[in-house]
């Protein structure tokens, strides 16, 4: 067959049982989890960036548009970017992406991928996709599965019934949630595979699957699509619309339900890398068994992971270990118990602390910005500006602000007045007047800010013009 498959990329998830290093703020799609390489979401889009694909449909979070709009750019991929704006499961991400897959071709071809899994052959992948096309073709709604490794407690199961074609393909017995570890062993025992959350389907298969299966899912999700508006390089659907959308897995409200489902094993090694442990299996090792990331140092200890994104972090006499520390933050946990993390996430959100959800650097379409130091009447940023970034116009009316460069060159703009500021020199913004910060040079802008006032927070932000359009 030759028809091009549309790659549906589900980027909008947290990932907190990655927590230190996943937050809410920058979860672990867009963050390069193994050494030297690129995100999950970045390596996502190299494998459908071929001949045998489309342009992609990016469904994410409206939080993450600029983050997701920068990785595109660093791949080298165009895709149509689509913001929900809230939080609404797969169902809807999958309903959204079929939906518009449906505007170029109601009979498109298109594989949903998550964008937070490890492949480590694409070639392998996209010869997978290919043999699942040619079922899709005939309307069945095709999964990937993964042929098990060990009997994991991590992730459903589903269960081969009769052949498809002679290439390991079946029709779809039964999905099976996630089992006890006996049952397990019973699943690999009776050729069970993982079930993976790639899916390959015809649109209009899936459409009238999920007509039939999950009508309210698809009436809010054709709502939120029909509604939607453009703003910059994004498609944002309509709140009111898409906040109607049940809040569902896509395997709930459709997969587990039609009769139409169909499996491929799998040719290629996989993982979801949905917690350290995960993350410590696929990762090299050294010689005791040790998978070490950043400045870190281990003695006489086995068998662990250990990752420091700063700080120097020493690790003596341990075994079977998970230890991963950043600049506010550090988790120390039994690999056995990796998937608790989550648990400990819930709980410091519960009670407000705002290192759960977010890093000390935050980033933003100009550039990022990290936080110092804090006290009363005053807090002290590291500031970032990509070259030709451009801070919104703003005002703030409980702090003044002082902008000291260090590196590059920033033009300043105070009530009107614009002036350039070169390394070792400091512009001075008082309470109430209006600013904007400007990089025009061809290098990175960093400099530091110190605020002083009686209210340092974010939310003592008044945009009034913005070329990002956040106003």
């Amino acid at each position: 067959m030759t028809t091009r498959i549309v790659p549906i990329i589900m980027a909008g998830g947290a990932g907190t049982r990655l927590w230190p290093i996943s937050r809410d703020s920058m979860p672990k799609q867009f963050i390069s989890l193994m050494s030297g390489e690129r995100s999950t979401f970045e390596t996502t889009l190299q494998r459908v960036s071929g001949a045998d694909f489309e342009r992609p449909i990016v469904v994410t979070s409206d939080a993450f548009r600029f983050i997701c709009a920068e990785q595109l750019r660093a791949a080298g991929v165009e895709a149509d970017i689509v913001l929900e704006p809230e939080r609404r499961d797969s169902a809807a991400a999958v309903a959204v992406g079929a939906l518009l897959a449906a505007r170029r071709d109601p009979q498109a071809i298109c594989v949903v991928l998550a964008s937070d899994h490890a492949i480590l052959d694409g070639g392998a992948f996209v010869a997978d996709c290919r043999r699942a096309a040619a079922l899709a073709e005939r309307g069945i709604v095709m999964t990937l599965g993964i042929p098990p490794t060990h009997a994991s407690t991590a992730y459903g199961y589903i269960a081969p019934g009769d052949a498809l074609d002679g290439h390991g393909a079946h029709k779809v017995a039964r999905f099976v949630e996630k089992p006890d570890a006996e049952t397990a062993e019973d699943f690999i025992a009776k050729g069970y595979v993982w079930n993976s959350g790639n899916f390959i389907f015809r649109t209009d298969t899936m459409l009238a699957e999920f007509e039939a299966h999950a009508p309210e899912v698809l009436a809010s999700s054709r709502l939120a699509v029909d509604g939607a508006v453009r703003d910059l390089d994004f498609l944002r659907l309509d709140p009111d619309a898409f906040a109607k959308v049940p809040k569902i897995s896509v395997d709930i409200a459709v997969m587990e339900k039609t009769r139409r489902a169909g499996v491929l094993s799998a040719s290629f090694d996989w993982s979801d890398i949905g917690s350290w442990d995960a993350l410590y299996d696929i990762s090299d090792k050294d010689a005791e068994g040790n998978v070490l990331s950043g400045n870190v140092e281990v003695f006489e200890a086995s068998d662990n992971f250990v990752r420091s994104d700063g700080m120097l972090t020493a690790v003596v006499g341990l075994k079977d270990t998970i230890v991963v520390a950043t600049s506010d933050a550090v988790v120390v946990a039994a690999k056995s118990a990796a998937g608790r993390v989550k648990d400990v996430v819930a709980s410091l959100k519960a009670k407000g602390r705002r290192e759960a959800s977010e890093h000390l650097r935050m980033f933003r379409p100009w550039g990022w910005y990290q936080r110092i130091d804090i006290g009363q009447r005053f807090q002290v940023k590291h500031i970032c500006v990509k070259p030709g970034g451009i801070l919104s116009l703003q005002r703030h009316y409980h702090r003044a602000e002082h902008w000291i460069v260090v590196h590059g060159t920033a033009e300043v703009t105070v009530d009107g007045t614009v002036k350039l500021y070169h390394e070792n020199e400091a512009a001075y913004l008082p309470i109430g007047c209006t600013h904007r910060l400007h990089n025009p040079g061809k290098i990175e802008l960093k400099l530091i800010e110190v605020q002083v006032g009686s209210y340092t927070g974010e939310d003592d932000i008044v945009r009034i013009e913005d070329v990002y359009a956040r106003t």
